[in-house]
């Protein structure tokens, strides 16, 4: 019986071992499954395309640090796990860990060797000033111009603060070219910090494109004698300027009004001819990019000049038969694009996409497929280690994810020809030579060129909602048509336009540009005045757009579904934080003369001077789409009441604030204001309960402020500990004012004066790839 008993046991114990190991299988199974699609994408070298990313990693790691770091210590890690990377090479887990974190710290060296390199003299205040120097650049717009100044002098500056370069603006239609020799009264800024946390800092963009100031000029230019020549990089520089000036005034005359504005900056990069109703129109309709020299342009250019002279050459038996002739046409290729580039002003999105197509075309001299993943991969470590700070504009993002997005529908489209074996054997049905042949090209093409616009747009629309907080929804309406027209008439009207330029037989050709420029117009306002043709959204949660960059790399890196998967998670995070970011109940400007409140309305109301970009900033923040110059135009009238010593407003919870601009107004409302928000100093004996002033400033930057419990909790846009050369620390306050006493003023409006009316993040108004 206790035999019995035990048998009975055993085969109990092994039949529940047996269901526990059949419930196994499951994970067995998925365990086996990833295992697998761990070996494909390893075999197709997959991982590799990470590379860019983690060094990106290791620039974001830099700009966030509140001081400049030390770089011989990540430096010597780099080198480290470099070297460990190699001795561990047989060790895949080890190899890979190894070079996962010797690319970060190079990405944080990289960004580091880039600051030190571009290291100039930035302006600390409001300063007038007379500046001589070389101009180097003109915008002409249509009223006025702005010009860049390579400052050999300056009276009324400290030595040690006279910046290198500087950018200034001019109502008059004076008589400057680039190459003039000047001299000036100019009222100098410092380059603006960011209106809100979080928001825009063009103080950043403007060190790293060497600009120490911005201002205004006070009354007329004079042309003076230069005390000596200036460099063959400058004079170079500045010759190429006049050409683009003169040519792009040729197309402007020649076609007239926005239609000539738009050829004009489609073929000289000259943007500043286009109207306000102009770049709204372009811009609600999501087709701003044919105006900014990006990748689709140098990719068009670098592709009509590759095939047209391939298939020129092939014209010859001789040539085709005994010749690389390919290779001949990508060398054609790269010296058009080398040559576009510089024609075009050798922008930052413009050398991005320069070093994109080089990379590209150069796998062809050296018999490998140009257009791959990996080749962008490639092109996107370049960047990131030349231009390392590149990777937190917008250009950047969208060019890249667009180009990601479409290599990755052309590596699948090669796939799927592969395994239907279409390289080998024609396909049952296919076309006979003739009429039918060439209309299921144009029909194949157009549904590829369809395709391609949706994946792209997708994959940049994080991109676009992240950076400017709006979508157009007919976007794929417009990217297909403009594409279509770029391709059909601008880029190559462009290339011959010029070539028969000098000859003084180039204006026909500007005349079928025009007309190619003319449909997209019509289309515009077509789309433009569909209902709700722009969708606004609120700013995202600081970890939001990694998260969303996250899941686009995932799914247009990886080759496994399984792998692929990886981007479900991601975006959902993404997503979550899309409708997590801040909705600031009152917006401190970091110069302390304007306010945003919030109304009971829900809406945001300006108290004060109201600066049309710093609204603007807020307002796109917000997910508002009102227009920046028609609510500054109403000052504080619906919300409080100004006089010439300040503004009083309500504030939500039934608090009062007070905006004081002159000293005088300290003594009464430093008794009645709940919060007080000042470009001054504050007396010390003021007790509101809030105060923001001059000193808290200097720390904070800009705040962003939220009601809770009838107190307030801030969000500044910089710690008391920030040091960067594009954000220093402020200087210790030595004494406190008494509120009879005005210090220096702070520079008003956002420290951009006049220069940059319509600028947004990284290339002004830049809203496409």
């Amino acid at each position: 019986m206790v035999e019995a008993t035990r048998k009975a046991s055993a085969i109990g114990v092994l039949a529940g071992l047996g269901a526990f190991a059949g419930s196994l299988r499951p994970i067995t199974g998925v365990g086996r499954a990833v295992s697998m699609a761990f070996e494909i994408e390893w075999e197709q070298r997959r991982f590799f395309l990470w590379l860019p990313v983690l060094c990106g990693v290791g620039v974001l790691l830099f700009l966030a640090a509140d001081r400049n770091p030390v770089l011989w210590w990540p430096m010597l890690l780099a080198a480290g796990f470099g070297t460990l990377a190699w001795v561990a090479r047989n060790n895949r887990s080890a190899f890979m860990l190894s070079v996962a974190v010797a690319a970060v710290f190079s990405g944080f060296v990289a960004a580091g060797f880039r600051t030190e390199r571009v290291a100039a003299p930035v302006l600390d205040r409001i300063r007038i000033a007379k500046l001589t120097g070389f101009v180097e650049e003109v915008d002409h717009r249509r009223k006025g111009s702005r010009l860049i100044l390579n400052v050999r002098s300056a009276e009324g500056l400290d030595p040690a603060r006279v910046p290198d370069r500087v950018r200034l603006t001019t109502r008059r239609d004076d008589p400057v070219e680039a190459g003039d020799f000047i001299a000036v009264t100019a009222r100098l800024l410092p380059p603006a910090q960011a209106s809100l946390p979080g928001g825009y800092a063009f103080a950043r963009d403007a060190y790293f494109s060497g600009f120490g100031a911005v201002g205004s000029i006070l009354g007329r230019l004079k042309t003076a004698t230069a005390p000596a020549a200036p460099s063959f990089g400058l004079a170079f520089h500045m010759a190429v300027d006049r050409a683009r000036n003169a040519l792009a005034s040729r197309v402007d005359t020649i076609l007239g009004g926005d239609t000539g504005a738009i050829a004009a900056a489609m073929v000289t990069g000259k943007r500043d001819l286009l109207s306000e109703d102009g770049r709204d129109l372009i811009r609600e309709a999501g087709i701003f990019h044919i105006i900014t020299i990006a990748g689709v342009q140098m990719t068009l250019v670098a592709g009509l000049l590759f095939g047209g002279t391939r298939r020129g050459l092939a014209l010859s038996r001789t040539l085709a038969l005994r010749y690389p002739i390919k290779k001949w046409a990508a060398l054609v290729a790269i010296a058009g694009a080398i040559a576009y580039d510089i024609l075009t002003g050798s922008r930052i999105g413009t050398q991005r996409a320069l070093f994109m197509t080089l990379i590209m075309l150069g796998a062809v001299l050296v018999d490998r497929r140009g257009f791959t993943m990996r080749n962008l991969a490639l092109a996107a470590l370049v960047v990131v280690l030349v231009e390392p700070e590149s990777i937190l504009g917008a250009s950047f993002q969208l060019s890249f994810a667009a180009v990601a997005a479409l290599v990755a529908v052309y590596e699948t489209r090669e796939r799927g020809r592969r395994a239907d074996g279409a390289d080998d054997v024609p396909k049952r049905g296919q076309p006979a030579p003739g009429v039918w042949r060439w209309l299921h090209h144009i029909v194949d093409h157009g549904r590829g060129l369809l395709v391609a616009t949706v994946c792209a747009t997708i994959a940049t629309a994080s991109f676009m909602a992240g950076n400017f907080h709006e979508l157009s929804p007919y976007v794929f309406i417009g990217n297909p048509l403009t594409l279509a027209i770029i391709e059909f008439f601008a880029v190559p009207g462009a290339l011959l336009g010029c070539v028969l330029y000098p000859l003084g037989l180039d204006g026909l050709v500007w005349h079928w540009v025009g007309a190619g420029i003319g449909i997209v117009l019509w289309a515009a306002r077509l789309i433009a005045s569909a209902p709700h043709s722009t969708v606004n959204l609120p700013a995202f949660a600081p970890w939001a757009m990694p998260f969303l960059a996250l899941a686009v790399l995932s799914v247009v890196i990886w080759r496994t579904w399984l792998f692929r998967l990886t981007a479900m998670p991601l975006l959902m995070i993404g997503l979550a934080g899309t409708a997590l970011g801040s909705r600031y109940d009152m917006i401190v400007a970091p110069t302390g003369d304007a306010v945003a409140v919030r109304q009971e309305s829900g809406l945001l109301a300006v108290v004060g001077k109201s600066n049309s970009f710093a609204v603007e900033q807020w307002l796109r923040a917000d997910g508002d789409g009102r227009e920046a110059a028609l609510l500054g135009r109403q000052t504080a009238a619906p919300v409080g009441r100004c006089d010439k010593l300040g503004c009083v407003a309500p504030l939500p919870g039934g608090q009062i604030l007070s905006l004081v601009s002159e000293p005088q107004a300290f003594e009464e409302d430093c008794g009645r204001a709940d919060v007080i928000v000042t470009g001054l100093y504050a007396p010390e004996s003021c007790a509101a309960a809030l105060i923001v002033d001059r000193a808290s400033l200097a720390s904070t930057g800009s705040l962003g402020l939220w009601l809770r419990n009838g107190g307030w909790l801030t969000d500044p846009a910089r710690t008391a500990m920030t040091d960067r050369p594009w954000s220093p620390a402020p200087q210790p306050l030595r004494r406190r004012f008494r509120a009879s006493t005005r210090p220096e003023p702070l520079p008003d409006r956002d420290g951009q004066g006049e220069t940059d009316g319509y600028a947004t993040p990284d290339d002004p108004n830049l809203s496409q790839p």
